[in-house]
């Protein structure tokens, strides 16, 4: 194993034990977007005090530096996206990477300044920082949000990749699964660039990793949700 490949490693079974202790990461019954029951469900906007975002923002900005991304500046998506990529952009700064940051309202403003973009002008290559990637529609908004301010929608910086089949919208207003995950869509469709702080398969190594019984069904309920919806 190199050593990079191990200091991620080290990071996301860190940043999983971060999770926990903050109740972002719980396990139980869970209905996602998508309709499915899952075992375990990951609530960043738990991360609700100084200390906690203070924390979160160092591991992305060391999964950022790790990934060795070129990038010229931070975009957050509105809503959770914009304290992120606010924290985000001040610890890379402290680590001495000072780029500027911008994001998005939801709904345009009609005066002032007008428009739905706010902070720096968006230029050259930009980084999307979000909290999670379930179905990828959230990555889409932003994208068409960056080329159309003519910018270059260049990487994407998550929390956790659940590595699960995304879902497809229907004609007649249904989902299906479709057999790639939305981390796989925007690489591989999209061609950008995305580092993850963990992954599920960091969580079930955390699992496999706990002595007591009870995280020993999680491990087991997590293994098999994975085997039914993972890619």
């Amino acid at each position: 194993m190199s050593q990079s490949v191990a200091a991620n490693d080290a990071l996301a079974q860190e940043f999983v034990q971060f999770s926990l202790d903050c109740g972002v990461l719980k396990f139980g019954e869970f209905k996602t977007k998508a309709g499915r029951m899952s075992p375990y469900f990951f609530n960043a906007g738990l991360f609700d005090d100084g200390a906690k975002l203070g924390k979160l923002a160092s591991f992305y900005a060391q999964c950022i530096v790790n990934s060795g991304i070129e990038f010229d500046m931070i975009f957050g998506p509105a809503y959770k996206g914009i304290p992120l990529g606010a924290a985000v952009s001040i610890e890379l700064a402290r680590l001495g990477r000072n780029v500027p940051f911008a994001y998005n309202r939801k709904e345009a403003k009609d005066h002032g300044e007008g428009g739905s973009l706010v902070g720096a002008p968006l230029k050259g290559r930009v980084l999307i920082v979000d909290d999670v990637m379930s179905a990828g529609t959230a990555a889409r908004e932003s994208i068409a949000l960056i080329k159309a301010a003519g910018a270059t929608p260049h990487a994407v910086a998550i929390a956790l990749d659940r590595q699960e089949m995304a879902t497809e919208k229907q004609a007649d207003g249904s989902t299906k699964d479709v057999p790639y995950s939305a981390v796989q869509y925007v690489r591989e469709q999209l061609g950008m660039s995305v580092c993850t702080i963990a992954k599920l398969e960091d969580l079930l190594a955390y699992l496999g990793k706990q002595p007591d019984n009870a995280m020993g069904e999680h491990l087991a309920r997590t293994q098999a949700y994975r085997e039914r919806y993972g890619v």
